[in-house]
């Protein structure tokens, strides 16, 4: 399938939903959860982003997401990221919804995204629950919550369930739509991955545009090879 038949099924689309991963912030500079670079290379991702490691070592989960944090407030969205808006204003019924924690998709305009997995910007407190929004925590040690407690990033950590409302939304859209658009996800973290095959059996039609082939792939009515911010450009043309 051609990128021209791709941007005809977007735009004869009544209904789109968008779900978008790591691949997508890379072009962005934001290395992949598994591709830290430095002294984070001797940790795997499990090691860190899990409940039991919060517990048994606060401090260097903190400067993890320390890091993080910093890479991350000096990225931008990019052209892919600015086509995603600019599909959001074309289509009549549009759904966003993304893996990512880095806030990029509303920095860039996007509206009404769906963080499945969370926000790297949000922290929770461990002992009271409390959610808050904060950009501006001092780059080390542990932040803590009014009440005294220990806060933790409001991520979704390895083993945990993803938010309830945030996922039934998810699921609706990939069961509503007449397009699901599959950007920059590797299809090995689930349930995320498996809005593909529930959007397939609703009957829409599956567009992936990633840098390589996935295990989502066969899935796939159209697999567009390049970058996101090469590709996403000109299916809007």
């Amino acid at each position: 399938m051609s990128i021209q038949e791709a941007h005809n099924w977007l735009n004869s689309a009544d209904a789109i939903a968008v779900l978008t991963g790591a691949g997508m912030s890379a072009d962005s500079g934001i290395p992949t959860f598994r591709d830290a670079g430095g002294l984070w290379k001797q940790f795997r991702p499990e090691d860190l982003a899990t409940p039991a490691a919060f517990a048994r070592h606060p401090e260097l989960v903190w400067e993890w997401y320390h890091w993080r944090r910093e890479l991350i407030a000096h990225a931008k969205p990019h052209a892919g990221h600015l086509a995603l808006v600019e599909l959001q204003r074309r289509a009549p019924g549009f759904t966003l919804i993304t893996q990512n924690v880095d806030g990029l998709h509303q920095a860039s305009g996007s509206g009404s995204v769906l963080e499945v997995h969370g926000s790297i910007w949000k922290l929770r407190c461990t002992q009271c629950f409390r959610s808050w929004s904060d950009r501006t925590v001092p780059a080390q040690g542990i932040p803590r919550c009014l009440c005294g407690g220990l806060a933790r990033p409001g991520v979704v950590w390895f083993g945990e369930s993803l938010p309830p409302a945030v996922w039934r939304d998810a699921e609706n859209a990939a069961e509503d739509c007449d397009v699901l658009l599959v950007v920059g996800t590797s299809g090995s973290v689930y349930p995320a991955a498996g809005l593909v095959a529930m959007a397939k059996s609703a009957g829409a039609r599956t567009i992936e545009v990633n840098t390589e082939g996935t295990v989502l792939s066969p899935l796939m009515d159209c697999s567009l090879q390049g970058s996101s911010g090469e590709i996403l450009p000109l299916l809007l043309r």
